[in-house]
């Protein structure tokens, strides 16, 4: 009976450590293994169908990083619209539907607007009219199409003041007196430079005043945008509703002089020797 024992004993042992027993017990702890990942992963899925995700906050981010960790969130992220903002590089993401922070399930697309790469463009002829306007109204229109305005520097002109004379872009006149460059267009967010008028600055002509009367000297100097100066009779200081003649002028007639000289004047009650 021992002996029927021991020997079952080894063959036991033996029986356990034969390469068909082992082979048989790693068939079938890699087989439980298999269930139990199996019954894991469906449990897993189970789980989460139909579980709702928060939705990230994209704004300000690029688009390709945005597409890139909705990805991996399970998330589709669709362009729907763009638009240029000045100042801003293009590519980025400014708004987003759904909202940041909503609930959604996965595979959910997310349709977002980003930042234009290239600059909206105005053609010159939807400009507001520009030529013979004043600069500070036309400045506010351009403003609202996204245009700066530049004054680049002032002419004389006979009308009022700070009126627009000439308009540059990218340094080359594209609007005057002699009309407006065709096919031109604006980069929203460029600059305009304007030329604008002004009362002084200009030159004119100063004729010859001697034997003219007062009052017709006062008009020819006052037409040409020219300062009355000191008016002397006799060597006295008198006021320009004195009457008397042009005998002398400071300075002399001139061709070309500066618009705001001053000219002095001397008068005479008897018409000067040599006028008519």
């Amino acid at each position: 009976m021992g002996q029927d024992s021991k020997f079952s004993f080894k063959e036991l042992f033996s029986f356990i450590f034969s390469k068909t027993f082992l082979k048989h017990l790693g068939l079938i702890i890699l087989f439980i293994a298999v269930v139990i990942t199996a019954i894991l992963w469906w449990l897993d899925i189970y789980t989460n169908h139909g579980q709702k995700l928060v939705l990230p906050d994209y704004s300000n981010v690029k688009v390709d990083k945005a597409t890139k960790d909705a990805k991996e969130r399970k998330f589709v992220i669709i362009v729907d619209d763009s638009t240029h903002i000045v100042g801003k590089p293009g590519g980025i993401i400014i708004a987003q539907n759904p909202k940041p922070g909503a609930k959604v399930k996965e595979n959910r697309k997310i349709y977002v607007t980003v930042t234009k790469y290239n600059p909206d463009k105005i053609k010159i002829n939807d400009l507001p009219l520009l030529y013979g306007r004043n600069f500070e109204a036309k400045k506010r229109e351009l403003a609202i199409l996204k245009i700066n305005s530049k004054i680049k520097g002032y002419k004389y002109d006979i009308g009022s003041p700070n009126y627009i004379l000439e308009v540059f872009y990218n340094g080359k006149s594209i609007i005057s007196k002699k009309g407006k460059s065709n096919n031109v267009e604006i980069e929203k967010g460029g600059t305009l430079e304007f030329i604008l008028s002004r009362k002084s600055g200009g030159s004119t002509n100063l004729p010859q005043l001697k034997c003219k009367t007062l009052e017709q000297a006062l008009f020819l100097l006052e037409s040409r945008n020219l300062n009355i100066g000191l008016i002397r009779k006799n060597g006295d200081i008198v006021s320009d509703t004195e009457p008397g003649f042009i005998t002398k002028q400071i300075p002399a007639a001139i061709d070309n002089i500066p618009m705001g000289t001053t000219v002095d004047l001397y008068i005479s009650t008897d018409v000067p020797k040599g006028c008519n």
